[in-house]
């Protein structure tokens, strides 16, 4: 058995999950910790000693769930200091030769040299699509004859300062940090159902600082952004309007929020100070759905920017995150994206279910998933040490990810 542990430290909470993985690829969900997030805003670090504080807190809840002890995590990145782009990589292959793993890793190479302005820091290059000598859609060349190989690569970076005090945020709480991962990305591993690997796919999870939006071709990452406004800005909405505390406006939010007026409760009124001023439900309703109309409009704009209008690429939207559990969002999204929309909730696992099952745990539960894929793929041997494992080298992008997924949760996919 192998442990291997998703650490998901976002603006409004940090989330820990503990999975137990055996040898024939059964994922158990042993352990999961969540408390409030202290020292982020908008997915940076800001507080590094709440931050370790808080990843402490959950790391401790989780632990004395599982009964065991955490040593090295995956960490999600998120934030408006992600950049993303694809990029093109080109090699040539002498003439009688078929294409090799090292002939695919130098076109992989040259992408990979793609210039982002200021100081980043690559997380993912992840392998879309193959050409051999022009013809397109190859999805693995090696073995292929041929005399030029071209790659479309997706690659994800981050500012290397935001990256940093993650890091020792994370060292600090007394653990170590053994890979990272695009939220985005890992919440797609989570909630993606088995026929829509065969569909291209955008996500869009909506946190508290942030939203991230993520699309997935053939169950390949294939464009991902971050929208800068998320769940905690429809909050301050409630405080502005409603002349309340921040803590008291997202009580009333998560409580009686719809984001549509029509699906508030006509009836109900709410008492909203001791000066006997009240609010009627649908009139909250009224609040919150122009920022979730701008969050919604803001994702669909960075597909629509990228790939060409949403409704030609892409064929469902899937919604996850705290704020997709809200009355009215998936309606919502409908409407804006003129797409089936569904709830995202992570899948494929066994164990604590019932206590992951929401949308809240997409980006923790796929950061286990990650965490299993790459502990596999590594040198380390699942047989070798239960709770502690010889690192793959973790800042080494994931080639053909989803391939290693299918063949380890083959029940699932």
């Amino acid at each position: 058995m192998s442990i291997v542990v998703g650490l998901d430290v976002g603006t409004t909470k940090v989330c820990t999950v503990i999975g137990e993985l055996s040898p024939d690829g059964i994922l158990d969900i042993i352990g999961e910790g969540t408390v409030p997030s202290q020292g982020l805003k908008r997915g940076v670090v800001v507080n590094l000693e709440r931050t370790s504080e808080a990843i402490r807190q959950s790391l401790f809840q989780a632990e004395r769930v599982a009964g065991v002890k955490a040593e090295r995590v995956y960490v999600g990145v998120a934030g408006t200091h992600i950049k993303s782009v694809t990029s093109h990589g080109l090699a040539a292959i002498r003439r009688g030769q078929s294409i090799s793993a090292a002939d695919v890793e130098r076109a992989i190479e040259q992408a990979k040299a793609y210039p982002f302005e200021g100081d980043y820091e690559l997380i993912h290059a992840l392998p879309l699509d193959y050409r051999v000598d022009g013809q397109e859609g190859i999805k693995d060349p090696i073995g292929m004859a041929g005399v030029r190989l071209e790659v479309d690569v997706h690659l994800v970076a981050s500012g290397r300062g935001p990256l940093s005090n993650l890091r020792k945020a994370v060292e600090d709480s007394g653990v170590e940090l053994a890979g990272l991962a695009l939220q985005s990305y890992a919440s797609g591993l989570a909630v993606l159902a088995p026929e829509e690997m065969s569909m291209t796919v955008m996500l869009v999870d909506i946190g508290g600082g942030t939203t991230d939006v993520a699309v997935f071709k053939g169950g390949r990452l294939s464009h991902s952004a971050v929208v800068p406004l998320g769940g905690d800005h429809v909050t301050h909405d409630i405080t502005q309007l409603l002349k309340i505390p921040f803590e008291e406006a997202e009580r009333v939010k998560k409580k009686y929020g719809a984001a549509l007026p029509e699906l508030a409760d006509p009836e109900l009124v709410l008492e909203i100070n001791q000066e006997g001023g009240v609010v009627p439900v649908p009139e909250l309703a009224r609040i919150i759905r122009p920022r979730l109309r701008e969050i919604l409009h803001m994702a669909r704009s960075s597909v629509d920017e990228a790939l060409g209008p949403l409704e030609i690429s892409v064929g469902k939207v899937i919604i996850t995150g705290g704020t997709g559990l809200m009355r009215g969002v998936e309606e919502l999204a409908r409407k804006q994206f003129n797409l089936p929309v569904r709830l995202g909730r992570p899948m494929g696992v066994s164990g604590l279910v019932d206590v992951v099952a929401s949308p809240t745990h997409a980006t923790a539960v796929g950061l286990v998933r990650y965490a299993a894929s790459r502990e596999a793929s590594g040198p380390a041997s699942l047989k070798s040490n239960p709770r502690i494992h010889k690192p793959s080298r973790s800042e080494e992008p994931s080639s053909g990810l989803w391939e290693r997924i299918k063949g380890m949760f083959k029940d699932f996919f």
